[in-house]
Parts: C-alpha cells; sequence; structure tokens
C-alpha cells in the first residue's frame, strides 16, 4: 500500500525534472506552425527569428518564435509578428550575439563545459542569450524550451523577454530622425551595417572633432582675459579634459539619441565614447589638484637648492609621490568603469580567457619596463634618497635634481643643461647626494707639488686663502687643513680642505679657493725663487699622428 502511496511522488519528482516546461497549448490564437519553421534547438530558433526578419519581414511565421502567453488568444495573431519584428531591430542595434554559446541541441547540454562548471552535463530548459540595458536595469534576451500537451517540445523566446519587447524597441528602435531617412538609406549595406550609418559614422566623428577644435579655441580666447594666474592656470589644466568631453558628448548624443547604431558600431562605440568621458573627468580632476598644489605650496617661485629650503625640498618630493599616488589610483578607477561599460568583453569573455595566461604575458613584457620606472619614481620619493633640489653628482655630472617624473629624473648640470635619465636607471646607480641629511661637506683642492715645499708656509698660505673666501659660504674653519696623502718620482700629493656650508654653493666656493690658493702659490714660488711646483715635462705620446705632407 505504500508503494502506491509514494508512486505519485515520485511520478511528479520526475515530471519536474523534464528538460522543459509544460503548457496546455503554446499561442493558441495563432495558425498552425508551418512544417518548415526549425525550433528544435536553441540556435536553430535564433537563426530563424534573424532570417525571416531579412527574407520576408511581414512574414506571420515568426510569431511562433515568441511565447504569447501574456496576450489574449485574439491578439496574437496581430503583435506577434510586430513584436518578432521589433525584438530583431533592438537585437540587431544593441547586441552582437556570440553563436559559439547558442548551443545547437535540443536538450541545450553543453558538452564542452570542464566538470568544475555548475551547469556541467545539465540539459537546459532556458538559456540567456544576452542582457540589454533598460533604464539601468539588464532585461534578459532568453529562450525556454516549452513543450505544449500534444506536440513535442519547442524553443521559443521567453514570455519573460516578450513582456519588455515594447519598452526595448521604444528605447532602442529607430528614432524619429531615422524614420525621416530615404527607404534606400535604411536598407542593409554589409557587414549586418544600414547605409545611413556606413555614411552617418564619418560624419558624425567629423563633427564630433569639430566640436573639439571649437572647445579648445572657445576655452584659449576666454583664458588670454583672465587676471589671475590661478585662474589662467585653471583654463589651461581644464582645456583637453574639455575638449574630450565635448568629443565625447557629440558622440554620444549622435550614437544614442539623434540615431540608435546597430550591434557591431554600438559595442565599440559605448566603450569609447564611456572612455573619452572617464578620461575627461579624470584628467580634469588631476589638472585642477596639480594647480591648487602649486598654487597652495608655490615651489615654482622658490630656488629649492638653496639651503634655507631644505624642508621645501622634502615637501615638495612628498607631494610629488602623492600625485604619482593619485594619478595610478585615477587611472585604476576609470579602466574599471570602461570595462564595467564595455559589452565586448561579454561576448568574447570565454575567448578572453581562455587566452589570459597568454595576454598576460604579452602586456607585461611590454609594459615591465613603464611599470618599473613608475615603482622606482615612487620608491625614490617616498625614501627621500633624492629629493626636488638636491645637488646631486651622478656619473661624474654635478647636477641639481629638477623634477621626478614616473618614468625619469630630469637633472640640470651646473653648466645649465639637462639630463634626463630613466628613474630605474638612476635608482639603481650609485651617486653621491650632497644635501642628505648632513649638508656641511669638505672640499677637497687636490695638488701635486714639489718635494721640498715647506709645508707649515702652505699652512698659513691656507688660511690666508680661506679668510679671503665669503665667511657665509664656509663652515667651521677649525676643519680645514693641509695633507700630505702620498708622494711618487713627480713630487708629493697635498690636500687642501675647504669646509663648505651649503653644498649648493660649495663648487663655486672651491673653484674660488682653487684660484686664490693657485695665486698665493705662485707669489711664493716668484719671492722665495722657490720650487713649488714640480718640474715635470709632459708624457711622449708613442705612436704620433702622421703629417699631412707624409
Amino acid at each position: 500500500m505504500s508503494l502506491w502511496l509514494l508512486l505519485p511522488a515520485t511520478l511528479a519528482s520526475a515530471q519536474s525534472d523534464d528538460p522543459w516546461f509544460e503548457v496546455d497549448a503554446l499561442n493558441p490564437g495563432l495558425a498552425a506552425a508551418p512544417e518548415w519553421l526549425d525550433r528544435s534547438t536553441p540556435r536553430a530558433t535564433m537563426e530563424s527569428l534573424l532570417r525571416s526578419a531579412r527574407t520576408d519581414p511581414e512574414a506571420l511565421s515568426r510569431a511562433h518564435l515568441l511565447d504569447l502567453s501574456d496576450l489574449d488568444p485574439q491578439e496574437q495573431p496581430a503583435s506577434g509578428p510586430r513584436l518578432a519584428r521589433e525584438l530583431v531591430t533592438v537585437i540587431e542595434r544593441r547586441a552582437v550575439l556570440d553563436w559559439g554559446q547558442i548551443l545547437d541541441r535540443p536538450d541545450a547540454l553543453n558538452a564542452r563545459q570542464t566538470s568544475s562548471s555548475a551547469t556541467a552535463g545539465m540539459k537546459r530548459r532556458s538559456l540567456l542569450v544576452w542582457e540589454i540595458e533598460l533604464d539601468g536595469i539588464p532585461v534578459a534576451i532568453r529562450l525556454d524550451r516549452i513543450k505544449p500537451a500534444d506536440s513535442d517540445p519547442v524553443w521559443v523566446i521567453s514570455r519573460q523577454t516578450v513582456q519588455k519587447i515594447p519598452a526595448l524597441y521604444e528605447a532602442y528602435g529607430p528614432s524619429h530622425y531615422e524614420r525621416l531617412l530615404p527607404d534606400s538609406l535604411r536598407e542593409h549595406a554589409f557587414w549586418r551595417l544600414m547605409w545611413w550609418e556606413v555614411f552617418g559614422l564619418p560624419l558624425l566623428a567629423l563633427l564630433a572633432a569639430l566640436a573639439g577644435q571649437g572647445t579648445a579655441v572657445t576655452l584659449r580666447r576666454v583664458g588670454r582675459h583672465a587676471t589671475r594666474r590661478i585662474t589662467t592656470a585653471a583654463f589651461r589644466a581644464a582645456r583637453t579634459p574639455m575638449v574630450l568631453a565635448a568629443v565625447a558628448l557629440v558622440l554620444a548624443i549622435g550614437t544614442q539619441t539623434v540615431f540608435v547604431f546597430s550591434g557591431r558600431l554600438n559595442t565599440v562605440l559605448t566603450p569609447l565614447i564611456a572612455a573619452c568621458f572617464v578620461t575627461a573627468a579624470l584628467m580634469l580632476i588631476v589638472n585642477v589638484v596639480e594647480v591648487i598644489l602649486d598654487q597652495i605650496t608655490g615651489f615654482d617661485e622658490m630656488d629649492l637648492t638653496r639651503q634655507q629650503f631644505d624642508e621645501a625640498r622634502t615637501r615638495a618630493t612628498r607631494i610629488a609621490a602623492v600625485r604619482r599616488i593619485l594619478v595610478i589610483i585615477v587611472f585604476l578607477f576609470g579602466f574599471g568603469i570602461v570595462l564595467a561599460s564595455a559589452n565586448l568583453f561579454r561576448t568574447y569573455g570565454f575567448s578572453l580567457l581562455a587566452s589570459a595566461g597568454a595576454l598576460t604575458l604579452i602586456l607585461g613584457y611590454a609594459a615591465r619596463t613603464i611599470l618599473t620606472n613608475i615603482l622606482a619614481s615612487l620608491q625614490i620619493a617616498l625614501n627621500q634618497s633624492a629629493r626636488i633640489g638636491d645637488r646631486v653628482v651622478y656619473r661624474d655630472a654635478l647636477c641639481h635634481v629638477e623634477r621626478i617624473n614616473f618614468t625619469y629624473v630630469q637633472l640640470r648640470d651646473w653648466d645649465g643643461t639637462r639630463l634626463v635619465v630613466p628613474v630605474s636607471e638612476f635608482a639603481s646607480t650609485t651617486f653621491e647626494n650632497w644635501t642628505l641629511k648632513e649638508p656641511e661637506m669638505l672640499r677637497v683642492l687636490k695638488f701635486k707639488l714639489a718635494p721640498e715645499v715647506d709645508i707649515d708656509r702652505l699652512r698659513a698660505c691656507f688660511e690666508e686663502v680661506l679668510d679671503t673666501l665669503d665667511q657665509a659660504d664656509l663652515d667651521d674653519l677649525d676643519k680645514s687643513a693641509v695633507r700630505v696623502t702620498g708622494q711618487d718620482a713627480y713630487g708629493i700629493d697635498v690636500w687642501f680642505m675647504v669646509p663648505c656650508r651649503d653644498p649648493n654653493s660649495s663648487w663655486d666656493t672651491a673653484c674660488l679657493a682653487r684660484e686664490a690658493l693657485i695665486a698665493h702659490l705662485a707669489r711664493i714660488e716668484k719671492e722665495d725663487r722657490v720650487a713649488i711646483f714640480p718640474d715635470v715635462a709632459p708624457p711622449v705620446d708613442p705612436n704620433p699622428p702622421k703629417s699631412a705632407a707624409a
């Protein structure tokens, strides 16, 4: 007895597991579906829907490709073909179908899925084809497998999707301006594009370029009338972002309001327009922040190489690091927005995932130098190994650090020339920082003198030289010294140590000390008739150049 009681429950459970939705009748208001209409698989249904629109736009047969259960049977013959035609228009304008994901099996079982997939080995009775955004909410274009009581199961557009067709067509169907075009321009040309799209896209691009040029000219003229420096700088900073915004605005109005382009073009234009808007907004934020920081700090009006601006050098370097971090955050944020708005990745998502390893290697190899330089610039700015305004000796060149950019360090040589060094190379090369920590330093003047020179007389002479120099440039004179550091057949090596207070002026101070010291030594040699400098003949070149006559 218990077995008979369990039998109905078992049958009901087995029935619920069938890969279709059972109904009493499918579209009872329509005549019988023609035998040639293929609805056996999801791909066959979509192919029949799109092909019937091209071969016979008024065909009544395509109404059988929709689940019209929510319509009164008397309305189905009139409304069914119209809804199918509107759906085809929306799909062509807003979707790029991935036919590889629209399965060509009656049970919609994906045999290519891995065992880790949630639907691996499962027979499907509903299949998502695409999603189209409507008022900020995605609307699913979905196929359902329906089995009427008296016939075999078939695949049709789900009734939930059919409910949304009028609203989708109102949003993405032909605009008022498109309906005014001649019928010849509304015919299909190639690549599933209409003739008005072929001719209209270049014209729209030209109009966007003219709008950008007009915006740049207007901002330039308005900026000339600005009286304050910060206002002029703000107009200059906003020029490029406003040009990008004007171009994106014209493209957005032309492709989403005045006309509605097909899905193939929309897949490219939508992320492009989003990228322009995001780039313009983020560039405006970064540029305005930099203008404000420049006005607050006033570093451009300071000579950061001077000793009294030691704190300002540290502050300028830290602000430069904050700018870099801000730019990186802004870039990542904008990149995420653009990716979120790009339907392209939904279409080719599986292909990208399949080639993610190779793509990562290619992008990583191509961007390795840029990423290395960016990280190195942040490292320098954060650890303060070289600050803006510091005096450094880089590869025997005496320079000031002018700028620490993302990819290069700009150094100003003592003669005014600029050295542009990649940040990674600068950070990995040993250099002398004369300003770091204790700015006081000893400049050593090295002389080769005669062995019989009077060292005590040299010390007295050196003290006289130090007295003639500007004492504001000198440190504690007790640090000065005269030392004999070596000798050879030519003479003795004598070092004169000049204590300097500011490394930025120490080079000039050492030059003045050397000039005065040479003059004093020459005077002593002349007055006392004692050899100060060794009498050494220049070395003979073993391979002298041949004369022209020879």
